[in-house]
């Protein structure tokens, strides 16, 4: 994440290279509590915060990418479940220590959208037939598992408690 810096300095003195992306401003503004305090540990006050975003635009940038790093960090090493629903497919993450395992769900019929109450209506009474296939996979994590997770929230997964994972787990190891 940083570059050129060691953390006896102010962030803003460093070089930084974002691992994550930027949190939104909705986010910062549900944050703005923790990040009082991210400015707090480096001795950044409310009135010198102003003056950076004000004479330093930049360095403040680097002050609200260091701060979404550190945000997504925590948030990515807590993740154990991903869902991504899209019309005609689920693919459902259990992320462990060491592995992800992927539940696998494709539709056949082009007029079955797993999106809808009713699509998902149909695939819990047709799940066992031959118009739904199914895979199971799992994968080692790269050097950098929460960068692993992280892009498959890029690609549109979300996170959950894995309920729908646990289910379909069930079901057809049952």
């Amino acid at each position: 994440m940083q570059k050129g810096c060691f953390f006896k300095q102010p962030f803003y003195l460093c070089t930084i290279m974002m691992k994550y992306a930027r949190l939104t401003k909705e986010q910062f503004e549900e944050l703005h509590a923790e990040f009082a305090n991210f400015l707090a540990t480096q001795s950044i006050t409310a009135d010198e915060w102003s003056k950076i975003k004000e004479e330093q635009p930049t360095v403040a940038e680097q002050e609200l990418d260091v701060f979404s790093d550190l945000i997504w960090e925590g948030v990515l090493g807590k993740v154990e479940y991903l869902e991504h629903i899209s019309a005609r497919q689920m693919h459902l993450f259990h992320l462990g220590d060491d592995q992800m395992k992927l539940l696998g769900v494709k539709v056949m019929d082009e007029k079955i959208d797993l999106t809808t109450k009713e699509g998902f209506g149909w695939f819990k009474e047709n799940y066992h037939t031959d118009a739904v296939e199914f895979v199971k996979a799992n994968k080692s994590y790269s050097e950098e598992k929460n960068i692993d997770k992280f892009k498959l929230i890029q690609q549109g997964a979300v996170i959950t408690k894995g309920a729908l994972y646990q289910w379909f787990d069930q079901l057809i190891n049952n």
